[in-house]
Order: structure tokens, then C-alpha cells, then sequence
């Protein structure tokens, strides 16, 4: 019986990937179709605008789906007690890439990361190693290295998940050195090390359970933010299509020095994830921004939110917030300079 219930999982994810493939190979043909339908052109700035959306609405979604789909599947390997009990212990620096990395395989937004932050911080982890995971976590994520990957190549998403992993180490080790354990909510500092790491491990599931999970990231995660993609990708749309080209080489392209931080600034009074702003920084990269200048403005939007802000307030005191803010705004701003210098 089981073995039968395996196989027709098995079957289905494989009918379900070869329709997913087919379907992607289609998009492109799929949106120059529908805009000759309504009698438009590329030549004219609607007309290239409606493909756009058209085209990087589903291209989106489905890249994401794929993503979450395989993610929620080796998320049933990995739970928050073995997390906390991999980093629990662990010295400076060593803890910090290892909490960095760990922040690629989980999927959790700058929001849903604050609980986890402080299981950590009850669990011994040191607060340090612990800003590491909360850094990465967001901004170096599954969903941003895969969309990155689809739309830019794997040269772009490579280089984005090694500077980013580098900011989120170096912010780690950079907290963790200035000794602010005393700058957390009483409460906080109360509950640290009050507790040993759990050893609960995800409990022995068959694939068909593995794959029903799976199916349940994805009902949740892009049931939650398919409308910022939407959002995000009509935005990019208007600037694909009607945004002068010069006009935004002019304000972000590589000659302008300043770009960098102004982009750093902008984004963090925003409040988006990767799979809303990245068609956003390809309409721009299209219109001639630079890379490093809008990828900044992509990791300040996605790592250090004004809502990301207000829920740390709740755990933290306001000097260990503008130190974090701090941190991560100079090794953004840094990759921003980094990527302009190089590509």
C-alpha cells in the first residue's frame, strides 16, 4: 500500500515538472501573442510595457513555486531544534559562516526570522552568530538566489550569494565583538542560555508526506506574497516602458558616486521580499542602473525594512538596533561599490 501511494506521488511530481517545463519554454511566445492580440507593438512604450508584465507575472510565480516546492521538501530534514542545536556552542567566527549558511536553506522573511532569533538566543547561541542567521536569512535566501539565477544568470546570483553571505558573517562577528548582550530587552537577556538546545530532530517521514509539505510552503509562502509580485512586477513594468533610459543611467548608473548610498536609503523605509523587488531591479538594470547600485538598493529593501525595524524593537533596545542597522548598511553600501567596480 504504500508503495503504491509512493509511486502515484512519484508519478504526479513527474507529470507536474515536465508540465512545469513545458509551460516556461512557452512564456515568451505566450506574451508576444496577447500584446499582437490587442494590436500593440514593442515600439510603443504600453505595448512593451504590457509584455513585460505579461511575461514576468507567471515567469515569476513559477520560478518561485518550483523554488518553495523543493525547499519545503528539505525543510522536513531540517527543523528550528536542529538549527538552534547545530549553532548552540559553536566559536565566533566558525558559528557566524555557519549561521550565514544555514540562512540560504531556510525560508524565512526579515519577519518570520524574529521568533527563531530568539529561540537561538535561548538556546546559548551568542547574539553575534545570531544577527549572522538574521542577516542572511532574508536577504540570501533560496527564493532570491533562484530568481536572481532565472533572470541575470548564474554568474550574478554567485556573486550575490558570496558578498551577501559575507556581509551577513561579517555584521555577526562585528555585533558579537562589541559585547551588547545588555542592549536586549530585559526580557530577553532573562530568557538567554535559560534553556539547552533541543535535540527534537523532524520526525521519519515517507516521500509522499515529504512532498505534501512541500505543497504546503507553497501554498503559504506564495499565497502570502504573489501580490507583491504583482505589485512588484507592474512597477517594473511602468519603468520598462516609459522610464527614459538616460534618466535612470543618469541617477544610478556607474559615474555617480553617490547612487550607492542613496539607493541604501531609499530602500529602507520599503518593505518588499526578493520575489517582489527583483522584476523591479531588472526593469532598472534594463533602463542602465548599474548592478551594484540597484542590488544595494535590493538588499536594503529586503535586510533592513522599517517593518523589520519595528518588530526587533521588541527585542532589542534602540542602540543595539542602530548598531545592526549600522553594519549592514556599510557592508551593503561596500557590495554596491564592489559590484559596480567589477561588472
Amino acid at each position: 500500500m504504500k508503495m503504491t501511494q509512493s509511486m502515484r506521488w512519484w508519478g504526479g511530481f513527474l507529470m507536474a515538472a515536465l508540465l512545469w517545463v513545458f509551460l516556461y519554454g512557452q512564456l515568451e511566445s505566450f506574451a508576444e501573442v496577447l500584446v499582437a492580440a490587442v494590436g500593440l507593438s514593442h515600439a510603443l512604450p504600453f505595448g512593451e510595457a504590457l509584455y513585460f508584465f505579461i511575461y514576468e507575472v507567471p515567469k515569476v510565480l513559477m520560478l518561485l513555486t518550483a523554488v518553495v516546492f523543493v525547499m519545503g521538501v528539505v525543510h522536513t530534514f531540517v527543523s528550528p531544534e536542529r538549527t538552534r542545536a547545530m549553532l548552540s556552542g559553536r566559536r565566533r567566527g566558525e558559528g557566524n559562516m555557519l549561521a550565514a549558511t544555514l540562512g540560504i536553506v531556510t525560508p524565512f522573511c526579515s519577519c518570520s526570522a524574529v521568533p527563531l532569533f530568539i529561540g537561538f538566543l535561548q538556546a546559548g547561541v551568542p547574539l553575534g552568530v545570531t544577527f549572522s542567521f538574521l542577516i542572511s536569512a532574508p536577504m540570501v535566501n533560496e527564493v532570491a538566489l533562484a530568481l536572481l539565477f532565472g533572470m541575470f544568470g548564474w554568474k550574478v546570483a554567485l556573486l550575490y550569494m558570496l558578498m551577501g553571505l559575507l556581509v551577513a558573517i561579517i555584521a555577526g562577528m562585528v555585533i558579537g565583538r562589541l559585547n551588547m548582550e545588555n542592549h536586549l530587552e530585559e526580557w530577553v537577556q532573562k530568557l538567554q542560555g535559560s534553556t539547552g538546545p533541543g535535540n527534537a530532530v523532524p520526525d521519519a517521514m515517507e516521500w509522499p508526506g515529504r512532498m505534501r509539505e512541500g505543497l504546503g510552503h507553497v501554498r503559504e509562502i506564495v499565497g502570502r506574497v504573489w501580490v507583491y509580485i504583482v505589485l512588484g512586477v507592474g512597477l517594473g513594468a511602468g519603468i520598462h516602458g516609459y522610464v527614459p533610459e538616460n534618466f535612470m543611467a543618469s541617477l544610478m548608473g556607474n559615474s555617480v558616486w553617490w547612487s550607492v548610498p542613496a539607493a541604501v536609503l531609499i530602500g529602507v523605509p520599503m518593505y518588499s521580499n526578493a520575489a517582489g523587488i527583483i522584476p523591479v531591479v531588472q526593469a532598472l538594470l534594463g533602463k542602465g542602473a548599474a548592478l551594484g547600485t540597484v542590488m544595494a538598493f535590493m538588499m536594503s529593501v529586503i535586510a533592513l525594512s522599517a517593518p523589520e525595524m519595528i518588530i526587533l524593537r521588541k527585542v532589542l533596545r534602540p542602540r543595539l538596533i542602530a548598531v545592526f542597522a549600522g553594519v549592514v548598511a556599510s557592508g551593503i553600501m561596500l557590495v554596491g561599490f564592489v559590484f559596480n567596480l567589477l561588472l
